[in-house]
């Protein structure tokens, strides 16, 4: 025995999977293309190496593993899927495929266009990386414009801005909402101007591309937030009515957590979204195909909500 393992090479280490995979030594020369000699010196040379036993040729007719073999092979597996990986990756850059993509999207995106996009995304390049960032209004363009994120899908803004492309892929129904205790949720039918004697629950962001914009706000009495989970919380407690999309509010108001409001003066509406990235750094092959999979969602050949 001895105390510090070699290194051994991987081509003893194919030998090695080779005949675990096989059964036999003489299987593992066929596949091989070698002699059954120079498999089992392969496989001696790499006990040596490793201070350890793998087979045990003396108690069986066919090689079995011994406990360290069990244990070495697990380590070698593990190896040998990472080159595979590292060859998968090296074959994608030659053909221009990205090493990684970053995606920033909105906040409002339903979440079943988001589960359907990165996991047929994961399926279709498993060797490019995805960073994911989720921001609210305009945030997503900020992150895109200085470079924090190739590409993003973005709620509509004001103003178009210079140096980003857009491409339209859908929107989502934004409906008030409030909970069955609010005043708002009780109190029918609504003259207009209703809501604003009552605290609005208004996402907003840090960004400059939304200073001093407004997005169907009619309250003069309004808290902002930041985090759209954090206002779903607070309108599920009372504390104020406000927009939500109807996709995350659908279970609430099926079951009576929410409801949602007839205020004539707030009706709700759609909220648009565009894939955007720079004009001067176009998407590869993998964000390519994430904008087609966007686009394809709008156009209802996905079931989603």
């Amino acid at each position: 025995m001895i105390s510090d393992p070699g290194t051994p090479t991987l081509d003893q280490l194919r030998v090695f999977l080779t005949v675990v995979d096989v059964g036999s030594f003489a299987g593992a020369a066929r596949k091989l293309h070698r002699a059954t000699s120079v498999v089992s010196y392969s496989i001696a040379n790499l006990e040596m190496q490793l201070g350890v036993t793998l087979f045990d040729r003396k108690t069986t007719r066919k090689p079995q593993l011994t406990d360290a073999g069990r244990t070495v092979l697990a380590e070698v597996r593990t190896i040998y899927n990472g080159i595979d990986g590292l060859r998968a990756k090296v074959r994608g850059l030659l053909h221009g495929l990205e090493a990684e993509v970053h995606l920033v999207l909105d906040v409002m995106l339903p979440s079943e266009r988001v589960v359907d996009a990165l996991k047929a995304f994961r399926e279709e390049f498993p060797t490019v990386s995805l960073h994911l960032h989720i921001e609210a209004l305009g945030a997503v363009t900020q992150r895109v414009l200085e470079r924090g994120a190739t590409l993003g899908v973005s709620g509509p803004l004001a103003t178009s801005i210079d140096g980003i492309e857009r491409i339209g892929v859908g929107k989502v129904a934004l409906i008030p909402v409030a909970a069955p205790s609010h005043p708002l949720a009780q109190q029918r039918p609504h003259a207009p101007g209703a809501g604003r004697a009552h605290v609005q629950l208004v996402l907003t962001d840090s960004s400059t591309f939304t200073e001093g914009q407004e997005f169907a706000v009619v309250g003069t009495r309004t808290w902002r937030l930041a985090d759209l989970g954090a206002k779903h919380m607070l309108l599920r407690e009372g504390i104020g009515w406000g927009n939500m999309p109807i996709d995350r509010v659908h279970d609430d108001l099926a079951c009576g957590r929410l409801v949602h409001l007839d205020l004539p003066d707030c009706t709700g509406g759609d909220y648009a979204f565009d894939v955007i990235y720079r004009t001067d750094t176009p998407p590869g092959p993998a964000a390519n195909w994430l904008i087609e999979r966007f686009k394809t969602q709008a156009a209802g050949q996905v079931l989603l909500f």
